[in-house]
C-alpha cells in the first residue's frame, strides 16, 4: 500500500509540476517526473491532482496569478508609455523566467464561473486596462485596444524566449521602438 508523504498536498504538487514544466517545457511534463521530483510514487499524487490535466490547469491558475502580480508591480505608479513599457518588460521577464507556467496559461479556458483561473485570468486583463487608462479610449474601441495590447506582449515575449529572435539588432532597442509603436498609436485617433 502506497502510504501519503506527510506534507504532500494538491499545492505542493502543482508548485513541483510548475517547476518542472519550467525547467523541461510543459510538453514534456509527466506525472511520473512530477512523482519523482517529489519523491514519491506516481499513484501518490492522484490522491492530490486527479489527473495530468488537471495538473496543467493548476498549473495555468498559479502561472495567470503569477503574471497578474508582475503585471500589478511592475505598473505601480507609473502611466501612459511608462505603463506600456513596464507591462513590456514585466511579461517578457515573466515568459522568460517561467516559460511552463505561462505555457499552460495560453488557450487554458475556466471550467466555470467559480473556477480560480477566470480570478486570475480577470487580474491579467485588469492589469493590462490599466495600462490604457492614461490613453482615453473611446469605450467601443477599449476591447480591440486591450487585444491589441495583450497579443503584442504575449507574441514578442514567447519568439524572445523561444529564440525567435536571430537578427544582431538588440532585442532591448526593439522592444523601445515597440512600447513607442503603442504609444504614438494608443494617442492617435482611430479612423472609421
Amino acid at each position: 500500500m502506497d502510504v501519503p508523504r506527510v506534507g504532500l498536498d494538491a499545492r505542493t504538487v502543482t508548485e513541483a509540476g510548475a517547476d518542472l514544466a519550467d525547467e523541461i517545457g510543459l510538453e514534456r511534463l509527466s506525472m511520473s517526473l512530477v512523482a519523482e521530483r517529489l519523491g514519491v510514487k506516481p499513484p501518490s499524487l492522484y490522491k492530490h491532482v486527479d489527473s495530468l490535466a488537471t495538473l496543467i490547469h493548476r498549473i495555468a491558475v498559479l502561472g495567470a496569478d503569477d503574471m497578474a502580480d508582475e503585471l500589478r508591480d511592475a505598473l505601480q505608479g507609473v502611466s501612459g508609455r511608462e505603463a506600456v513599457a513596464a507591462a513590456a518588460h514585466a511579461f517578457r521577464r515573466y515568459v522568460r523566467e517561467h516559460p511552463g507556467r505561462y505555457g499552460a496559461t495560453t488557450g487554458a479556458r475556466p471550467r466555470g464561473p467559480e473556477d480560480a483561473l477566470a480570478a486570475a485570468l480577470q487580474r491579467t486583463l485588469t492589469s493590462l486596462e490599466a495600462v490604457l487608462h492614461d490613453y482615453r479610449l473611446d469605450p467601443a474601441e477599449s476591447i480591440h485596444a486591450l487585444r491589441m495590447l495583450r497579443s503584442i506582449l504575449h507574441g514578442f515575449a514567447t519568439l524572445e524566449a523561444a529564440g525567435g529572435f536571430q537578427i544582431r539588432t538588440d532585442v532591448d532597442e526593439s522592444v523601445d521602438w515597440v512600447v513607442d509603436f503603442i504609444d504614438r498609436g494608443l494617442r492617435t485617433p482611430a479612423r472609421h
